[in-house]
């Protein structure tokens, strides 16, 4: 079989192409990829507790921790004690945070723009359709079944 023409290598090779794309745009405002997913998954309003940062994101705690802590130290995040449940803590954004978060978010529409200008609402929707069906396969463990 030719890895070009397996499922997962396609998936891949597609998302590192996209990470790419991003890290080289975060990185003329020095920030990363992952930099700029944390602060577009933060409410804006009100914060996100930490806990529920690495599941929403997809991320193991230690890594997130990692981005966490540099974020902090740039000045685009602090934390706060939650005031519903005293024992975690919230993630909010500074103004700086917002700025950079706002600069994240015009990239992400602008790609988003270029591909649905390019790619037919038919296939796009095909797409989609595809990648949740995977994600199905994969969470209710019908690939490799023991």
């Amino acid at each position: 079989m030719q890895k070009e023409k397996t499922i997962d290598h396609v998936l891949r090779a597609t998302w590192q192409a996209v990470a790419k794309m991003y890290n080289e745009q975060a990185a003329k405002h020095d920030s990363s990829m992952a930099m700029a997913f944390v602060l577009l998954t933060i409410d804006k309003e009100n914060g996100t507790p930490s806990t529920s940062l690495g599941p929403l994101m997809g991320m193991e705690p230690t890594s997130l921790s990692r981005i966490l802590k540099s974020m902090e130290e740039k000045g685009a995040i602090y934390r706060e004690k939650n005031p519903i449940d005293g024992r975690g803590v919230l993630i909010k954004l500074t103004d700086f945070g917002i700025e950079k978060r706002n600069i994240s978010k015009e990239h992400v529409l602008l790609f988003n723009e270029k591909v649905r200008e390019t790619i037919s609402e038919e296939k796009i929707n095909n797409f989609f359709e595809v990648t949740q069906t995977i994600n199905s396969l994969i969470n209710d463990k019908n690939i490799f079944k023991n």
